[in-house]
């Protein structure tokens, strides 16, 4: 809710607590994100390993950023629309499958980020 209140770095700090909140919210009701933080755990370590290059890294962790954002604004807007509609909607139905679209796409753009990151080092550690 926006107020005429004046500017308080006190509650722009606080706003980190409603943000870490969210992040927790994500972690213990979406199963989905256990997936993302299996799957970031597992190229970051490959990332270490096979020494991908800074410009590599930005790559990669923007992707991270891009689908754990776009999982979080998915999240958001099917609680919603449960909390509007509890009972079957088309419309609803509709609203969520764009939103998790969303996510399938970040998710691609992430996997073919992904493979041309990495898949010429693993192809130069094979040979």
């Amino acid at each position: 809710m926006k107020t005429n209140q004046p500017f308080s770095i006190l509650k722009r700090l606080k706003c980190f607590i409603f943000a870490f909140n969210g992040l927790k919210v994500l972690v213990q009701e979406e199963h989905n994100s256990w997936i993302h933080i299996a799957i970031t755990i597992g190229v970051t370590v490959a990332g270490f390993l096979l020494q991908i290059s800074p410009i590599e890294w930005v790559a990669v962790v923007l992707c991270i950023g891009l689908v754990f954002a776009l999982e979080l604004v998915n999240s958001a807007i099917e609680n919603i629309a449960d909390f509007i509609s509890p009972q079957k909607d088309e419309i609803i139905k509709k609203i969520k499958g764009l939103s998790a679209a969303a996510v399938l796409i970040a998710v691609i753009c992430s996997v073919i980020v992904g493979l041309i990151v990495f898949l010429p080092k693993i192809i130069a550690l094979c040979k």
